[in-house]
């Protein structure tokens, strides 16, 4: 047997057993989930819609919930929490600094929905699961004394929420060289006044 082949029966080996129990389960679970689905659309046609949804609605319930074990057999910890522009706060009102890097890819809003799974190693993995609707703003990019960014709206834009002006991640601003004076592309929440906006876009002066 050569050395690879040795390690990946090894692999398999050093598999506990209740991940192997659990595993074995979610398979089971999407087996059976799939075949009720199979068995719906084999049926009369009048009762395909009704029964496919509820049908679905039950895989998406099963998978995400045995996910769910899964994740915490391996000593990982989920924590769900709102985005305040910096940080996820919990609903326990724990907060985590979720990592400017990601906000400003992810074009993160106040008010977005984040998941945060911590693993058994001590890594912290953000996750967007329920963005709020956006509206997109144009205005002028400022800078204080300090060195922190904002956006400034005109007025006669058609402001929904009432603000103004929107702080900015540091981060988000240099990703697009953005100086002040620049225009700035912001994405803020449509129904909801907030104090923070996300970076979409730098357009250069």
């Amino acid at each position: 047997m050569s050395k690879k082949k040795e390690e990946n029966v090894s692999g398999v080996v050093s598999l506990s057993k209740s991940k192997y129990d659990l595993i074995k389960n979610i398979l089971k679970n999407i087996q059976d989930s799939l075949g009720t689905v199979l068995d719906v659309l084999n049926s009369d046609e009048q009762k395909i819609p009704d029964d496919l949804a509820g049908s679905l609605e039950g895989i998406a319930f099963k998978s995400k919930d045995l996910g769910r074990q899964l994740q915490e057999s391996s000593g990982a910890k989920i924590i769900e929490g709102v985005f305040d522009g910096q940080k996820m706060i919990s609903g326990d009102g724990q907060e985590y600094v979720v990592p400017p890097n990601y906000a400003s890819k992810s074009k993160l809003v106040e008010g977005d929905i984040l998941k945060l799974t911590i693993t058994a190693t001590g890594d912290f993995l953000f996750k967007q699961i329920g963005p709020l609707e956006r509206q997109r703003l144009v205005g002028e990019l400022l800078q204080d004394e300090e060195g922190n960014f904002y956006a400034k709206v005109d007025g006669s834009a058609g402001l929904a929420t009432g603000n103004k002006k929107w702080k900015l991640l540091t981060a988000s601003v240099t990703y697009y060289k953005g100086e002040a004076g620049d225009q700035v592309v912001i994405l803020v929440p449509k129904d909801a006044v907030s104090v923070w906006a996300a970076v979409e876009n730098v357009i250069k002066k």
